[in-house]
């Protein structure tokens, strides 16, 4: 039996169904923005200025290698970032724990089920602090007294309005783009598309399908690419490095815990590497069983997945960073819109 996200890509008789709980469900986030638009729902005004990288369609949409790209291209004009995240996938038993309140501080010493595999992913990739918490205006307090960050990015968080933002830089699937255009439940939406109307800058990830030029004539439109990386180690410190031609050709295990699995093994086919599959939830939490497939070939996995292996007993495990390709008239708009913030 499909499930209900199988009927989003088009207008059919299930989302047809739905559409009376959709339209519910659009006013209410319609009503939800109103009352923080009137001040009649608080909102925390940080004194940095705040740019948010997300979404309007459910999932993995390529956000976490944007803001990690954003990251260094804003440590290279002189800035000093911080990263607040809500922290998906945080061990839920520590949720109350003395040792381990909210907001947290992402640190390498203990396991990424303490934080969520991106804020990990995001720490180790930039260095930068990063807080989570599910309210991330608190994220945000803790970056503001316990760090010298002189500017804040919140991975996620486009329908988080208890947070107020500089900029808005929605991300948006090249090959899905908005589905059948319907929200939650007929359709992939978290807000309807009108809500592009008001954000910076939508960022088309074009590594996972062409795109349309006539997306791009729009001045604040952007298209992003992926480059890869040499293969690291998972396990092993210092990592090994190997080429990923090196496994042109030949069979490998692939694992793959984000929103769309299917775009990492697109990749890896595209370089000549022959896969047996495995696609697992996103954020799920690796157990070392899980990678054991009984056979010498080599096991490739996303860089997100590996941050939640990295303390396992695990050999012939690699994994694919990969780098967000952007261009450099982007990240010059964003720096233009934080000096005019900060005059």
């Amino acid at each position: 039996m499909k499930s209900v996200t199988a009927y989003w890509s088009d207008l059919n008789w299930v989302s047809i169904v739905l559409w009376p709980m959709s339209l519910f469900y659009c006013l209410l986030v319609f009503l939800r923005r109103l009352l923080y638009r009137l001040g009649l729902l608080g909102a925390y005004r940080s004194a940095l200025p705040v740019i948010v990288v997300g979404n309007i369609y459910i999932g993995g949409n390529g956000k976490t290698p944007l803001v990690i790209e954003l990251v260094e291209q804003l440590k290279k004009r002189g800035y000093k970032p911080g990263v607040v995240s809500r922290g998906y996938g945080a061990y839920d038993k520590i949720h109350h724990s003395a040792a381990f309140p909210w907001p947290r501080r992402v640190t390498l010493e203990q396991a990424a089920g303490y934080f969520g595999d991106e804020p990990v992913l995001i720490h180790q990739a930039t260095q930068c602090p990063v807080f989570i918490d599910p309210q991330r205006s608190s994220a945000v307090q803790a970056l503001e007294q316990q760090t010298d960050c002189n500017v804040i990015i919140s991975d996620d968080g486009l329908q988080h309005y208890a947070l107020q933002r500089d900029i808005e830089i929605n991300v948006t699937d090249a090959r899905r783009l908005y589905g059948n255009g319907l929200c939650l439940p007929a359709g992939p939406l978290r807000e309807s598309c009108r809500r592009l109307n008001s954000v910076d800058y939508i960022v088309y990830n074009i590594s996972r399908g062409k795109l349309s030029d006539s997306l791009l004539l729009d001045k604040r439109s952007f298209s992003m690419n992926y480059t890869v990386e040499a293969l690291q180690s998972v396990a092993q410190q210092p990592p090994m490095t190997m080429t990923l031609e090196t496994f042109k050709g030949k069979i490998v295990h692939t694992i793959a815990a984000i929103g769309e699995p299917d775009a990492f093994f697109r990749l890896l086919k595209s370089h000549g590497l022959q896969l047996i599959e495995h696609p697992f939830p996103d954020h799920y939490q690796f157990q070392e069983q899980d990678l054991n497939f009984k056979d010498d070939l080599a096991v490739i996995m996303t860089a997100k997945d590996a941050v939640k292996c990295r303390m396992m007993q695990l050999n012939n495990c690699w994994y694919l960073p990969i780098k967000a390709d952007i261009s450099p008239q982007f990240f010059e708009d964003i720096e233009r819109k934080l000096k005019t913030r900060t005059q």
